[in-house]
């Protein structure tokens, strides 16, 4: 949703070419550019600090921003690509794209578990299993959803949750095109040791009547 959308913070960088890009690293930034929509592209610098500490939390390029520069009216952004230093691998220069509401792009929707308290399988000792915390879709610029909400009133010890058992939000489409697995749960520890013994003490009843 649209309140969900994090904020980019950016200055309008003076000046375009080799040479103002330089003295924007060396202020300690890193420059920019912003291009698509109806509006010229835009020279913009980012503190080199936040960037990197963007790219190091993950998903930076499939992320929507809400870009914030002053003097320009706010506008949804999404990065298309970050250069690097050949040797170093920091960051030297980003594009970001303008997105109408109406653009369709890929994003990492979180998931989220509802009824975990009074889940069967929970109840009984068994683990909730997370193979994949978020999802990504095809979703609507203007129509982002928050998250994806899985019900685990019902399932029990061994139950998996899979794609194909999980509504998705109005208007979204996943990427991957088959049914993969978001999460299942599993049996409690003790449980599965037990059940391994179990399985070692049948396995060596078979060989000795075997051999028998």
């Amino acid at each position: 949703m649209a309140g969900q959308i994090p904020d980019l913070n950016a200055s309008v960088r003076t000046g375009t070419g080799k040479g103002a890009a330089r003295q924007s690293r060396r202020d300690g930034n890193v420059p920019g550019i912003v291009f698509g929509g109806d509006t010229d592209p835009l020279p913009i610098d980012i503190p080199f600090n936040k960037l990197f500490q963007l790219l190091k939390a993950g998903r930076f390029k499939s992320t929507l921003f809400n870009l914030k520069v002053e003097g320009h009216d706010d506008v949804r952004v999404i990065c298309r690509d970050v250069q690097r230093h050949t040797v170093k691998d920091l960051p030297t220069h980003f594009d970001l794209m303008r997105l109408r509401r109406n653009t369709k792009i890929n994003l990492f929707i979180p998931v989220e578990f509802l009824n975990e308290e009074t889940c069967p399988g929970l109840k009984k000792g068994g683990v909730l299993s997370l193979v994949r915390p978020e999802v990504e879709l095809i979703v609507t610029a203007g129509d982002i959803p928050e998250k994806i909400t899985i019900d685990l009133a019902g399932l029990e010890v061994g139950d998996v949750i899979t794609i194909s058992s999980v509504t998705i939000p109005a208007g979204a489409k996943v990427t991957i095109d088959r049914d993969f697995v978001i999460a299942n749960i599993a049996a409690p520890s003790g449980l599965r040791s037990s059940e391994n013994e179990e399985d070692e003490e049948t396995a060596v009843a078979e060989v000795v009547v075997a051999e028998e």
